[in-house]
């Protein structure tokens, strides 16, 4: 098992760990030091296709430890923010490095981007549901322990890893896939809005009707289904959940609110708050980040095998 002061060494080597903000925008200029090259110790396979659905061929990428072994290892899924419409899979380039460093196999996803009316809710959860189930129909190739799999999400992608850890397979067409389950057995949650029914405003409003297909008056329900805390039930898996106290795009009311309901319903679940803003700009913030994040993953997916 890993020491702390290892975890601490290899924290150092985390790149563009996370994305960005709940709606569109631009990535701060200085949000992280330029990615490094890929590590001698681990090996990196990008662009692999995971699914073609309506025309949009849907890739990810790999990371695993250059010396795998024999044994099959716990995997994790990488899930980029970028208010649901911007950035892709490469922005988690540093946590796919990380992991894999540390024994994992990691799976950076990319999703359909949400784009003027096309690719509306819920084609991202439906598209990261078939990131995981694909992973399990190919464990064998990636060595991966199929029953030991954890989602990390930032942002937007928090909200949907978060889902991955609450509920089953939403769509269930792929004859090739109907085996599998889509529900990942640990959730680290960064900086994830988790209720849409709260601290409305006209743009986000405005954003949201688009983006789920109907104003909050007039469907409530379909802004509830989307929102995470409205999921929350005693077999969810266990959540990490991190957030910055100085976070002005997803408030921490909305991390707060989620682990409450957690707790309440029994579910293993931490809250970390780090002194930082959405994008994590300290390596403090980073570090620490990476610290919890891989202390939590050996205890539900090596800890609890």
């Amino acid at each position: 098992m890993m020491n702390r002061i290892a975890i601490l060494c290899l924290s150092a080597v985390i790149v563009t760990v996370l994305a960005f903000g709940l709606a569109p925008q631009n990535p701060p200029a200085s949000s992280a030091p330029p990615a490094s090259p890929d590590a001698p110790d681990t090996n990196v396979e990008n662009d692999v296709v995971y699914a073609t659905v309506s025309g949009t061929v849907l890739h990810l990428d790999v990371y695993q430890p250059a010396d795998r072994g024999k044994e099959r290892q716990p995997a994790v899924v990488l899930i980029h923010g970028g208010g649901w419409s911007s950035f892709d899979k490469s922005t988690m380039r540093g946590m796919g490095q990380f992991l894999a460093r540390a024994g994992y196999v990691a799976f950076s996803v990319d999703y359909r981007l949400f784009h003027g009316t096309e690719n509306r809710w819920p084609a991202q959860l439906d598209d990261v549901q078939h990131a995981v189930r694909w992973i399990r129909a190919n464990a064998a190739k990636y060595g991966v322990n199929p029953d030991h799999i954890g989602a990390l999400g930032h942002s937007a992608g928090a909200q949907l890893a978060a889902l991955l850890g609450m509920e089953d397979t939403r769509d269930n067409s792929d004859a090739a896939l109907a085996q599998f389950s889509s529900r990942v057995q640990a959730v680290v949650d960064v900086s994830g809005p988790t209720d849409f029914t709260t601290g409305h405003d006209a743009e986000s409003n405005s954003f949201f009707a688009n983006f789920l297909g109907a104003d909050f008056s007039k469907n409530p329900e379909l802004w509830q289904a989307a929102s995470p805390v409205y999921h929350v039930a005693k077999d969810d898996a266990p959540f990490l959940i991190v957030h910055g106290t100085e976070d002005h795009d997803v408030s921490i009311a909305q991390a707060q609110e989620l682990y409450d309901k957690l707790q309440a319903a029994g579910v293993p679940a931490s809250l970390v708050k780090v002194e930082d803003q959405h994008t994590f700009r300290t390596s403090d913030a980073r570090r620490r980040l990476a610290v919890e994040s891989l202390e939590f993953f050996n205890r539900y997916l090596i800890q609890g095998r």
